[in-house]
């Protein structure tokens, strides 16, 4: 029972992410997963974040253009990769 109680969750979860992370990406220049954690809280699954940009970039909201330091306590000053919207290709 918990594990589909968790897969619930998790299907929520990751849906309110990508929706975020794609709301994130047209109103700012760039995302992080810091920005994404300030909005929605920390993730259950340290995984799911990941998860959540993946999907999005796959959905085409979303392309990775750089790298940064965390600012996040609980990433230890760690590797961050910057995404940005995906811009519209002009005829």
């Amino acid at each position: 029972m918990k594990a589909a109680a968790l897969e619930v969750d998790r299907a929520t979860w990751l849906e309110d992410a990508v929706a975020t992370i794609h709301a994130l990406s047209t109103t700012q220049t760039y995302v992080t997963a810091d920005d994404l954690r300030r909005e929605i809280g920390a993730a259950p699954s340290p995984y799911w974040p990941g998860i959540a940009f993946s999907t999005a970039k796959k959905l085409g909201y979303i392309e990775a253009v750089n790298y940064i330091t965390s600012t996040a306590r609980s990433r230890k000053h760690g590797s961050l990769r910057i995404w940005a919207a995906v811009k519209e290709e002009q005829s």
